[in-house]
């Protein structure tokens, strides 16, 4: 469906459609906390939050720059499906504000009490969601609902996460419901767009094997990955969960085999959509080695795999994308695109990395972080041009 028309909007160009604001604000702090969370991890620096510095690190990567994302993923995509106006002007920006609000009120939880915090930072969530579902309802987009489900898991994991990390001290379940939330969304989503575009680039560009379309394969494959996820939640890592992760590996690489990204190697925009995809299977076959030899693998391979490497490299490679489309662009990866692509790629890995190479664990996490910092930050100062003027 074509993008629908814009209502007669005359304020500021950045409030002219969501994933304006949230690519912009998303990307900035997604590139400025992690700068922020290297001296916390090291001990160099202390912030007045209730929660541990490692806490702090994961709840802002989770439900403060992957939530503003999605949102203006979201905010963008859902009036395509329903075909009904966007969200503009004041109430989008009362719904940044409370994005910003829930940061604050995290960072600062120590001076204004931990429950005060938690419900600031929930509202967002919460917020998106009852707007999201109405547009969806009132556009009778009935197929679409389902994107629903890992949202609302994760504003779920955003409550377990602050009883967590009261009542015992450090978070525990609700890092890795956030966790599956994310992946959910990702292969939902990047289940949808992927081959999509992909079908589109090949069809004009090199005909020939073209992306299998949805079928049950697709379902099962989805359903099993789901499973592996849920047993991870309740159980960690035993020879249960382990087994099911590998079987959720092999499928995982067979889906993404089908949709033909071999072939889209002349163009970046399209490959590094199945470059990103590609951490999920990765991200299960690590994890399921740390379950069934904790000696030797370490979870937090696994965990970045899919964190660092599926979440953070799939969120900029759509958010380019969509920046592009929507700005009226041509859809050509140039030369700041390729670096951007490149520094995400070289945190993702070198963030797994450090987890088998112990004499450099430092060297690479500071190289994981800078790497991750110039990805975000560069997208954010090399598109704010188009989010801040009205298309032409």
């Amino acid at each position: 469906m074509a993008i629908p028309r814009l209502k007669d909007y005359r304020g500021p160009a950045l409030l002219s459609y969501g994933y304006r604001p949230f690519f912009l604000f998303g990307s900035l702090y997604a590139g400025i906390s992690i700068l922020l969370w290297l001296p916390l991890f090291y001990g160099e620096l202390s912030i007045a939050s209730q929660f541990a510095a490692v806490d702090w690190h994961i709840h802002e990567m989770f439900f403060g720059f992957l939530a503003a994302v999605v949102t203006g993923f979201l905010f963008t995509a859902i009036p395509n499906w329903t075909g009904r106006m966007p969200i503009q002007g004041i109430p989008l920006l009362l719904l940044v504000l409370l994005w910003a609000a829930g940061r604050i009120a995290v960072t600062l939880s120590t001076y204004i009490g931990w429950f005060p915090a938690m419900i600031i930072d929930l509202l967002f969530l919460a917020a998106i969601l009852s707007v999201l579902a109405n547009e969806i309802i009132a556009g009778k987009n009935w197929s679409n609902l389902k994107v629903l489900l890992p949202l609302s898991l994760l504003l779920a994991a955003n409550a377990v996460f602050h009883l967590e990390a009261h009542y015992y001290g450090l978070s525990d379940i609700s890092r890795r419901l956030a966790m599956a939330a994310a992946i959910l969304l990702i292969m939902l989503i990047g289940g949808r767009i992927i081959p999509s575009f992909t079908r589109n680039w090949l069809v004009r560009n090199n005909p020939g094997k073209l992306p299998t379309p949805f079928s049950r394969f697709d379902m099962i494959t989805i359903l099993i990955a789901a499973a592996a996820l849920v047993s991870w939640i309740a159980i960690n890592l035993n020879p249960v969960s382990s087994a099911l992760m590998f079987l959720a590996a092999v499928l995982q690489f067979m889906r993404l085999f089908r949709w033909a990204g071999y072939r889209t190697f002349k163009d970046p925009l399209v490959l590094v959509l199945h470059l990103s995809y590609l951490f999920i299977p990765v991200g299960f076959t690590l994890l399921g080695l740390a379950g069934f030899f904790p000696d030797l693998f370490s979870p937090l391979a696994g965990i970045h795999a899919l964190g660092t490497g599926a979440v953070g490299s799939m969120t900029l490679s759509v958010m380019l994308r969509a920046t592009l489309g929507h700005s009226g662009k041509p859809m050509r990866a140039g030369r700041s695109a390729k670096f951007i692509f490149t520094f995400i790629f070289l945190a993702a890995i070198s963030r797994v990395m450090t987890e088998f190479d112990v004499d450099h664990y430092s060297l690479l996490l500071d190289f994981s972080a800078l790497t991750w910092f110039l990805a975000f930050v560069g997208f954010s100062i090399t598109f704010a041009p188009l989010f801040l003027k009205k298309r032409n």
